[in-house]
């Protein structure tokens, strides 16, 4: 359903709902230490050594292969096949149903951008933000940068992937520990439909690819979820695919939320990161417009990047995003540019509502 991400002394507060909150306490203690079990999708992926991402669906023809030192950890859960790998040059992989997830070495690109690109655009410091997915922390450890936001949740469907993400991949699952971040263990899609309307400042949606379950996550009432939570002025960030590999699909989904978000914004922005199919992976960016009409102009930060609060010493230094690499985002190549520009909603800016 959703791909997701040490602790300090005062953790986030984890509440269960639906099918995940069912399984017992002492099931969610285990996790970290659940033998290994039947995962054939992850399975399938290691051969002679080396880990080989295929999926016919996604990105026929082609594989990434990285050459395994030792399987760490391999499991299923209720939802999906889990595996941690330690590899002989990325460090730790975290892989779901077959499909690298993170890796220590890269990650940072894509959980710096995701989170620092929506809250850097708005017009007044986020103070509220809803994850979706992003089960493996390293949304939540950007967002904990933000001196301004007050409390975030997140809505991750399953659970064993929080946890192998605390025991294997620590740098990205402190933000777990952060007390603004409130975790619910819950279906995503169900967790926006019922937020109040104007809940959020900011909606980020870490989610897998449109295959399966996750497919519903890249259609019209989730979206439409989505703006209503937000409140005037808001915006969403959304996982959106690979130029090289998925231009008509990114054509459906920006046509798509230019219709939802009308009289706002709506645009697409990439990141590099070596080990998702083809080196890059995009963002589609929703603005709602304010009270004024004016909506967030993505291809400019309105604010420097973050700074971390001084209690916030296990984060490192920002690695990937500063301002110039904001605004390189959205300047496409030309074959994506002519093929997406048509279905961008280019935004006011907030200058006019000054």
């Amino acid at each position: 359903f959703f791909f997701t991400r040490h602790a300090r002394e005062t953790p986030a507060r984890i509440t269960h709902n639906g099918a995940a909150g069912m399984a017992d306490q002492s099931q969610r203690e285990g996790m970290s230490a659940a033998a290994p079990t039947t995962s054939a999708a992850c399975d399938g992926a290691v051969m002679n050594g080396w880990f080989s991402e295929v999926s016919d669906a996604m990105w026929p023809g082609q594989a990434l292969s990285l050459k395994v030192e030792q399987v760490l950890f391999k499991a299923k859960s209720p939802f999906q096949d889990i595996m941690v790998f330690q590899s002989s040059t990325y460090g730790k992989v975290l892989v779901l149903d077959g499909v690298i997830q993170a890796t220590e070495r890269d990650e940072f690109s894509y959980q710096e951008m995701i989170a620092h690109l929506p809250l850097c655009s708005l017009r007044d410091p986020a103070k509220r933000v809803l994850v979706v997915g992003g089960g493996d922390g390293g949304v939540l450890r950007e967002l904990t940068r933000h001196r301004s936001v007050e409390h975030v949740d997140i809505a991750e469907l399953d659970a064993m992937v929080i946890q192998t993400s605390k025991d294997y991949f620590p740098g990205m699952s402190c933000g777990f520990d952060d007390p603004r971040v409130h975790v619910q263990v819950t279906d995503g899609i169900k967790w926006v439909q019922d937020a109040a309307p104007g809940s959020y400042d900011v909606v980020i949606v870490d989610s897998s690819d449109p295959v399966g379950p996750a497919s519903v996550l890249f259609e019209k009432p989730f979206f439409e979820a989505i703006h209503r939570a937000l409140k005037p002025g808001g915006v969403m960030c959304t996982q959106g695919e690979c130029v090289w590999l998925h231009v008509d699909l990114i054509k459906e989904v920006l046509d798509l939320c230019k219709s939802i978000f009308a009289g706002g914004s709506v645009q697409y922005g990439f990141t590099t990161i070596p080990t998702y199919p083809s080196g890059q992976i995009g963002f589609v960016m929703c603005g709602k417009p304010d009270e004024q009409g004016c909506s967030a102009d993505f291809t400019q930060p309105v604010r420097p990047p973050p700074v971390a609060p001084e209690s916030c010493t296990h984060l490192k230094p920002l690695r990937y995003y500063n301002g110039a690499v904001h605004s390189a985002a959205f300047c496409l190549p030309e074959f994506a540019r002519a093929a997406i520009e048509p279905y961008v909603l280019p935004g006011t800016g907030f200058a006019a509502s000054a």
